[in-house]
């Protein structure tokens, strides 16, 4: 049956998942735009690539609905292909095949030349850099390394992405001077592990040296760090956000837990004295640091009496930003040789524990920010609001500065200075200061 549409050969990139699956489906739209396709993100076409993602159960539920939605509206007639490429698609792509035979093709994470040929398409390797960003204008994840070597006994990551490797310095800095001369202001480095940045190609972890070359960048204001690994973090790289302005006093790290037989059976190479350690380094070294981390809880063998010191070390260690996920068991992991023994509702329950405490924290944080003054960038207009953040802030899973847009007009994209007049949980209220 042929399409109802109007339009033919547009393609639609659907993209799930985290920034890291962002980033991959802009580099596929720049490949197709390269080679003279019509190309959109997440509008209609007759043409469907779907960026899946394969991490935990509820995000290989989003991706198997999204195929079985788009399969359908194929089956109506409404879309000509689909094709599915991605994490859940590497790995479960024998399942998938049988399961969901009418996709048009399945690829994996590495299979990029044979979804653009399968398009049409031709894979360009000189186009270092050529994306068609699907963010605000103002910010665009610059992915610095792929895949991972670490042996976390939770994650699947490794089977979806493979082993580490770094991108060079150099490569990275022309793509970062392309995003500047499109406007792009704040850059948010991505990888499955900041830290081990470099090892691969230079021998050594060179995240610092990287910073330091992209801060020469014009146009970059802002730089911001996602996704560092508490084991051998390179203390270096403090130095550089110390005294260069251009890196944001932010850092992702995802600790998972604290109590150490959970941190041993996780595999983290690393103890709750070691961690405890490291974070007060991060504030010593640079006091104005937000420090961001991400949880599991309900991991297999948690003990009321694990999550109890998990709960202590929060209310202590008093981080800008915490998010708390429920553990989700996943095969050919090596935790999945063990008993997934906390019930549902427990994991569940430990979650919204962890976030009750941390919404407080968040919250008296936040009263202190009354009557004192930020640079903000501003992202979005949303109703009778500018939506705006601070370095201490990524997009999506941070606090937001909301300015009255009834009051005052700002161009979105650009920096203001505002000081704050009311403060919530994770919302911050401000004025522009002239």
């Amino acid at each position: 049956m042929r399409t109802k549409t109007l339009k033919k050969n547009k393609i639609n990139v659907v993209t799930l998942g985290c920034s890291k699956n962002v980033y991959d489906s802009e580099v596929l739209m720049g490949q197709l735009k390269a080679s003279g396709k019509d190309v959109v993100h997440e509008e209609e076409g007759n043409i469907v690539v779907i960026n899946t993602c394969g991490f935990i159960n509820n995000a290989k539920e989003e991706s198997v609905n999204t195929i079985l939605e788009y399969v359908q509206k194929k089956q109506d007639g409404d879309v000509d292909k689909v094709f599915v490429t991605g994490c859940l698609s590497e790995r479960y792509k024998p399942d998938l095949v049988k399961e969901i035979p009418n996709v048009d093709e399945y690829f994996g994470t590495t299979e990029l030349p044979g979804l653009l040929k399968a398009l049409g398409a031709d894979y360009r390797h000189e186009l270092i850099g050529e994306r068609l960003t699907t963010t605000p204008k103002n910010y665009a994840y610059l992915k610095i390394a792929e895949g991972c070597d670490r042996p976390c006994s939770f994650c699947a990551i490794p089977l979806m992405r493979g082993k580490h490797r770094s991108t060079p310095i150099e490569e990275i800095v022309i793509e970062a001077e392309k995003l500047a001369a499109k406007g792009v202001k704040e850059l948010i480095l991505i990888a499955q592990d900041l830290t081990y940045y470099g090892l691969d190609l230079y021998k050594k972890r060179n995240l610092a040296e990287l910073l330091e070359a992209l801060v020469k960048v014009d146009g970059v204001e802002w730089i911001r760090l996602h996704y560092a690994f508490p084991t051998g973090f390179p203390l270096d790289v403090l130095d550089v956000m110390k005294n260069e302005p251009k890196i944001c006093n932010y850092l992702d790290i995802p600790l998972q837990h604290i109590s150490d037989s959970i941190l041993k059976s996780m595999r983290r190479g690393t103890t709750k004295e070691k961690t405890t350690k490291l974070l007060h380094q991060f504030r010593e070294l640079v006091p104005e640091m937000t420090i961001r981390t991400t949880l599991i809880v309900g991991y297999p063998g948690e003990t009321e009496e694990n999550f109890q010191e998990l709960k202590q070390w929060v209310s202590e260690m008093r981080f800008e930003r915490l998010g708390c996920f429920t553990y989700s068991h996943e095969e050919n992991t090596h935790a999945f040789n063990l008993v997934d023994d906390v019930p549902e509702e427990v994991k569940i329950d430990r979650a919204n524990q962890i976030m009750e405490i941390q919404s407080q924290i968040s919250w008296e944080l936040n009263q202190q920010k009354i009557g004192q003054e930020f640079k903000v960038v501003i992202d979005r207009k949303e109703g009778n609001y500018f939506v705006g953040r601070t370095e201490f802030d990524s997009p999506d899973v941070d606090n937001e500065v909301l300015i009255d847009a009834t009051k005052t007009y700002i161009k979105t994209g650009e920096f203001t200075t505002v000081k704050i007049i009311e403060a919530e949980d994770f919302d911050l209220y401000a004025e522009v200061v002239n």
